[in-house]
């Protein structure tokens, strides 16, 4: 981690120009932000100051389950239904990262080009670059540049490889859990850690036979895990590829946002959020203080040779790197 910010390419980069065509709702300002987001942190952290001011109005809806279960269609549907109402969507759908390019490989885009030419609806697909729960590290930075530019709703699909994910709970203000029947790891995964987080489950695909199960089996689990709050967590069924049953989650995500305002807890989700990314953006400057400490120091390769050869183990090597490098052990 190099003390000075790096200064941004080009004078059209300069952060208070950039701030404002995000304020002004500048589609490529917008795009070439979050670009920044994703490649440069150091870059993009001289301009989010500016815009943290002008955050905290959209509302924030996760939407998350395995891989399967139809996430892009049901936000897909839910966008439809945000225009109808005349609010304005950003969409951030986080895709599993090409171990050779580093880049989004399932373009979600795709899957919603219909609303492509709205200029009402901002999508953008970031890779997961092997980030653990679910999102990139561009994640949340993307949500406030589109908070900041005037969307009404931000929409997060997580990538849904393997297990759900839990990371959105930081950041989201409702979390939708999205089930199928016939996805046995569907419900396992709920019960591995989404429980607590899930503001509203879905089970979609119901025209499925089995889908009065997964329903009965989220009730159960819902009894066993009693929510002391005042939300009582709906369980909707749909069919995202025909919209049934979409107009009724809609009316459910809007219903969260209203409860949390008149009860107060969107302050303390905010707070929650800001505690959260605060942690999230210290491990990854830590993260990377440590690569260049290590790749500086040239002790590496020494090391690892010594374990191949197996005369350390991996612990006692990096206790010795750790050491090496002026750290000590607690």
């Amino acid at each position: 981690m190099s003390g000075e910010p790096r200064p941004l390419h080009s004078r059209r980069d300069d952060p208070q120009a950039l701030a404002a065509g995000v304020r002004r709702g500048d589609l490529r300002t917008i795009a070439r932000l979050i670009t920044f987001a994703e490649r440069d942190e150091a870059a993009v952290a001289q301009v989010m100051p500016l815009l943290q001011p002008h955050t905290g109005r959209a509302h924030i809806v996760g939407i998350t389950g395995a891989p399967g279960c139809g996430k892009s269609t049901l936000v897909n549907q839910v966008i439809a239904l945000a225009r109808a109402a005349t609010l304005r969507v950003g969409v951030v759908a986080v895709d599993p990262s090409s171990p050779f390019t580093r880049g989004a490989i399932l373009a979600d885009r795709l899957r919603m080009q219909r609303h492509s030419t709205d200029t009402g609806t901002f999508i953008r697909s970031l890779a997961s670059r092997d980030e653990l729960g679910g999102l990139s590290a561009a994640t949340w930075d993307t949500a406030r540049i589109l908070d900041a530019a005037g969307y009404d709703v931000v929409l997060i699909e997580t990538v849904g490889a393997g297990q759900l994910e839990t990371d959105i709970v930081a950041g989201a203000h409702t979390v939708v859990v999205v089930a199928v029947p016939g996805l046995g790891d569907s419900i396992q995964a709920i019960k591995a850690g989404l429980m607590e987080i899930a503001d509203i489950f879905v089970v979609n695909m119901a025209d499925r036979p089995d889908a009065a199960q997964v329903v009965n089996d989220l009730r159960d689990m819902l009894r066993l895990n009693p929510d002391h709050s005042a939300w009582e967590i709906p369980i909707l069924t749909t069919v995202a590829t025909v919209g049934a049953g979409l107009p009724e989650l809609w009316a459910a995500i809007e219903r969260h946002r209203a409860h949390l305002r008149e009860s107060g807890a969107w302050a303390g989700r905010l707070k929650n959020q800001a505690r959260a990314e605060l942690l999230k953006s210290l491990d990854r400057q830590w993260h990377h203080h440590v690569q260049e400490r290590v790749a500086a120091s040239g002790s590496l390769a020494r090391l690892a040779e010594e374990v191949a050869s197996k005369r350390l183990d991996t612990h006692s090597a990096a206790t010795l790197l750790w050491e090496e490098l002026g750290w000590k052990q607690r």
